[in-house]
Order: C-alpha cells, then sequence, then structure tokens
C-alpha cells in the first residue's frame, strides 16, 4: 500500500471535522509547548546563573562554613545557619604563607534592613564586607570610595552604595558625603560602586546593595560574631587545586580539627560552583519536563478517544475496503496513521506556539534588566516531534487494531 494514499485519507477525515480534530489535538499541542518551554526557559536561566558566576572570575575559592559532600552543596548553602566560621579564620586564609597564590580575600555576612533618608523609607539588603571586596569581586567605583581595611574593624559608619541603591535613594543628587540611617544607625555614604548586569532571579544584585564594614555589619546590625562566607582570590588558574588544599589545612588547625571526617567547612572554587549549580538546575529542569509530559499523555488519551469513535462511525468504510481486497494490515495501517498524523500536527503547533512564548519570555525578562539569553535546543524540538509522534502511534494501536477485526459481512450490514 503507497504510504501516501493513507496520509492523504487521514487528512480529509480531519478536514471533515476540523473542531473536533482541534480539541483532539490541543492536549498533544499544550503539552508539546510545555516541553518547548520548559527547555527554553530552563537552560536560559541556567545561562544566567552561570554568567553570573563567570562574571565574577574563574580564579576564586569560596569557602563557607559547614561540611558536605563534594557533588553536593554545603548546609549553609541551604539557608541552615552555621557558625563555624570567622574572622579570625579569614585573617589567616588571607595571609600568603599559609594558602598558596592568594592575591586577596573578602569576608561577607549578610542581611535586610529599612534605609531611612529624609523621612522616606526603603527595604533594602546590605553587605558586610572587607576592604578587598573590590579587587575580589572585580568591580569598580563609580564615585567617592570604598572603606579601607581600618574601617573594617573599629565599627566605622560608613557605607557604599550599589548604583541602583543610590538612585533609589537619592535620585540624581550626589550622593557622597550625605547620611542615611539603617536599623537607626547613621552612616555617611562614601562611595557609589559601577552598574553590574542585573543577578539571577531571587538573588540580590550588587547594584541594589548597601556595603558597610563587616564588623558594623556583624556588631551593629546583625548582632552575631560569624561570617556566612569566605571569598579568595588566587593568582592562577594552576593554584587553585593547591590553594584549596591549604585552606583545608589553615581550618582544621585554626579548628582543632585532626580527622578531615570533622571538617566543619567546605571549600569550593568555581568551576566546582558552576558544577554544582548544573547539576541542580539540569535535575529541576528535567522534573519539570516530566511533569509536562503528562499533558502528552492525557492528549494521547484524546487521541485514543476520537478514534475510537471514529472506527465505530467508519464502520462501513472499513467494511467496503476490505470488501475490495484490503488486508487487516492496511486498514489498521490506516488508523495508525490518522492518529500519527493528528498528534503530529499537534506537534508541529506546540512547537510554534513553545517557541513563540519563550521568545515573549525573552523580551518581557531582558526590558527588566536581566541578561536572558533566547535559547532553544534543536533536542527539545526533536524529543517534541519524537514523543508526539509516538504517543499518536501508541494510543493509535488499540483503535486500529479494533478496526483491522472488523468483518467485512458484518461492516455492510451495519447501519
Amino acid at each position: 500500500m503507497h504510504i501516501l494514499i493513507p496520509i492523504k485519507i487521514s487528512f480529509k477525515n480531519l478536514m471533515a471535522a476540523k473542531f473536533r480534530s482541534f480539541l483532539t489535538i490541543l492536549g498533544i499541542i499544550i503539552g508539546v509547548a510545555s516541553v518547548i518551554i520548559i527547555f527554553a526557559v530552563g537552560q536560559s536561566a541556567q545561562e544566567l546563573i552561570l554568567d553570573q558566576i563567570r562574571g565574577v572570575g574563574s580564579n576564586l575559592v569560596g569557602v563557607l562554613p559547614g561540611a558536605s559532600d563534594e557533588k553536593g552543596p554545603p548546609a549553609s548553602a541551604m539557608g541552615i545557619v552555621i557558625t563555624t566560621l570567622k574572622y579570625d579564620d579569614f585573617l589567616e586564609l588571607k595571609k600568603p604563607k599559609n594558602v598558596t597564590g592568594v592575591v586577596s580575600g573578602a569576608g561577607y555576612v549578610t542581611g535586610t534592613s529599612t534605609v531611612e533618608d529624609d523621612g522616606n523609607e526603603w527595604g533594602m539588603s546590605f553587605t558586610g564586607t572587607t576592604s578587598q571586596y573590590i579587587d575580589v569581586e572585580s568591580t569598580e567605583i563609580e564615585q567617592g570610595r570604598f572603606f579601607i581595611e581600618e574601617e573594617e574593624t573599629n565599627l566605622s559608619k560608613v557605607a557604599v552604595l550599589g548604583s541602583a541603591a543610590a538612585r533609589d535613594i537619592f535620585g540624581d543628587s550626589d550622593p557622597i558625603g550625605k547620611k542615611i540611617k539603617v536599623n537607626d544607625y547613621k552612616f555617611t555614604v562614601a562611595g557609589v560602586l559601577k552598574e553590574r548586569s542585573a543577578a539571577a532571579f531571587g538573588v540580590s544584585s550588587q547594584d541594589d546593595t548597601i556595603f558597610v564594614p563587616l564588623l558594623t555589619a556583624q556588631k551593629l546590625l546583625l548582632g552575631i560574631n560569624h561570617l556566612a562566607y569566605v571569598r579568595l582570590k588566587i593568582d592562577t588558574i594552576e593554584n587553585i587545586p593547591i590553594a584549596k588544599e591549604d585552606i583545608a589545612v589553615t581550618l582544621r588547625n585554626q579548628h582543632d580539627i585532626e580527622d578531615p571526617s570533622d571538617d566543619d567547612f567546605s571549600v569550593r572554587d568555581q568551576a566546582s560552583a558552576m558544577d554544582m549549580i548544573s547539576t541542580i538546575t539540569d535535575a529541576m529542569r528535567y522534573f519539570l519536563l516530566a511533569v509536562g509530559t503528562i499533558s502528552l499523555v492525557v492528549g494521547g488519551v484524546g487521541v485514543m478517544n476520537v478514534m475510537l469513535i471514529a472506527v465505530n462511525q467508519r464502520i462501513k468504510e472499513v467494511g467496503l475496503r476490505k470488501a475490495v481486497g484490503a488486508k487487516n494490515i492496511d486498514v489498521m495501517a490506516q488508523f495508525l496513521i490518522e492518529s500519527a498524523t493528528i498528534s503530529f500536527m499537534g506537534g508541529l503547533i506546540g512547537i510554534i506556539f513553545g517557541v513563540a512564548v519563550s521568545f515573549l519570555a525573552s523580551v518581557i525578562i531582558n526590558s527588566m534588566g536581566y541578561d536572558w539569553k533566547f535559547i532553544i535546543s534543536p533536542t527539545s524540538i526533536v524529543i517534541a516531534v519524537s514523543v508526539s509522534i509516538l504517543i499518536g502511534i501508541i494510543f493509535g494501536l488499540y483503535p486500529a487494531l479494533k478496526a483491522s477485526k472488523i468483518s467485512p459481512m458484518e461492516a455492510l450490514r451495519y447501519d
């Protein structure tokens, strides 16, 4: 049997009942569009997060409180407060005699506060950090200065504003030397940082943040004596492996740890962080993809129901074809091709719809200031089309078998 004949018959039958055909393929359209959108948005979000890490530099080593498996995030990265990392640890880690190739380092604590100026209030994030933040984070000062090493430890009330924070508080006026109130303490604005691209969703960017000296943030704003994390800048990428070993040795000496299995810290370089984030985001993406395929299964059930109705409505047609020589395999192929055609058409429309929604999402997100890349994976298109056709064949198999077993004599007597 020539393959074009059943395809032509399939299109003729579909066009004869356009509304029913549309309702049939709607589930396929939604399922395929979901697959495309999940792949596109998931991959774009992953790239956005990884670009933020790449932007900081590839020669950084991060130290976090709390032990972890090499392949998993430390507990502190999951929001659990661990207090084992101290300012004294940071000072030891900054010393070249302790850590090979270290050129600079910064300690960090973070929080949120109410910021006041001339009776106006804003809820903002703040970061307590150290004087080498500028070098570690590869950023620059737009106006004024960053705080100096003395101000790290003498509870100085100076602040450096991210570019967006400065605009929000002071508008177009010069903020240098002016006072702002943070948690009832008056801070003098010493500088403003250059604008940097927006951070990933759910994470405050440098632009939206107020920076204050580390101990000022610890003692006055947060009431703590531990660090959230430390970042160390290493002179070359080649020195990172030995630097990580030196960091571990230094912290074990600081914390009186003899057995490495008792470590109360985690050391990560940028490559490890990127691998970890890629693993986590991939897992989330494929989980959402599995949820999206449920729509395809629902669509497949719809295809099967419609094909069963079609079999009952076309019993005479099947009987007549068998009477003039059509074999069971010919009838079965006809109905399988029809169900596959329905699913294939739904897949094509779903791809167009999914690409359009993904593109619209990228336009909207970029207009919000995020560096969002429009990424359509060829793999997602191949998977979507293949799965839609496969579902059409699988869910069309039973109706096709049922049609192929119709007796010509009974079919021609059917009223």
